[in-house]
């Protein structure tokens, strides 16, 4: 895999490795583009009494991005260093993540879905919640704040659509109809979604998002893009083989990169 465009480090808490090391890994890995996409800081909840090591400290995200520019200038004739941000959607929120979002040089934000209220639904921390709720309840609060992220305007692209499988808890009903509707949203606001690498390491076994909705996207037009969602150097690149033969062969033949919010495909 040429590029990948989700990474952490360790501001956020819970990934390990400085931006350097990432960047240092991507270009041993001969890599095009790599892309430094830390988590947004927390707004909707009190990181003081919420749960430890979640995202950067919002005091942190100046020095995040001075350090990702300064790297971009260190590293331009060796490997494209684009300046990402992880950026959570959350209903209600819109303003405070637009001034995040407008208030840096980003080359691209991705938006996903990590919390429905103050639930993080991808967080081993927080599995108890599923403990007796209606799965498919979740499922449909889950995409409808995809779509609302996707119709939102803040983002570039959808990032792990379907990380609700993240914990393996899935419905007895079909959820075909939720996520055609989450890709459709997805295909008339102009975005993209990736394939995250990440998924095949937990109990959902497999990437995100699945095998169907990538034709699905295929089939609407949505641009795909690769992330590994690296939390260590090493994990750079992880399963981009099998991602790449992925899309190919469901019918992609090209990769969605970004640069100053704008997008641009490459051969894959």
């Amino acid at each position: 895999m040429r590029i990948d465009y989700h990474t952490h480090h360790f501001r956020c808490g819970h990934a390990v490795g400085t931006l350097e090391e990432y960047i240092e890994s991507a270009i041993a890995k001969g890599m095009e583009q790599i892309g430094l996409s830390d988590h947004m800081p927390l707004l909707h909840v009190d990181p003081e009494t919420y749960y430890p090591e979640m995202a950067m400290p919002i005091a942190e995200l100046p020095a995040y991005v001075e350090e990702c520019l300064r790297l971009q200038e260190k590293y331009k004739d060796e490997i494209q260093v684009r300046v990402g941000l992880e950026g959570d959607y959350i209903e209600g929120y819109e303003e405070q993540i637009e001034k995040i979002v407008t208030g840096y040089p980003w080359d691209y934000v991705i938006g996903s879905v990590h919390f429905l209220g103050t639930w993080d639904i991808t967080d081993f921390r927080q599995v108890h919640h599923w403990e007796g709720k209606n799965i498919i309840k979740v499922y449909e609060q889950y995409y409808d704040a995809v779509r609302k992220a996707a119709a939102s305007g803040l983002y570039d692209y959808i990032g792990h659509i379907d990380a609700i499988k993240r914990f393996g808890y899935r419905p007895e009903e079909d959820t075909t109809a939720l996520e055609n509707a989450a890709l459709r949203t997805v295909a008339e606001h102009g975005l993209a979604i990736e394939l995250n690498a990440a998924g095949i390491h937990t109990a959902a076994k497999e990437m995100y998002p699945s095998r169907r909705m990538l034709e699905q996207a295929y089939a609407l037009g949505v641009p795909v893009t690769y992330g590994s969602d690296a939390h260590h150097p090493d994990r750079i690149g992880q399963k981009g083989s099998e991602a790449r033969d992925m899309l190919k062969s469901v019918g992609f033949s090209k990769l969605a990169t970004f640069k100053r919010r704008k997008r641009d495909m490459i051969s894959l």
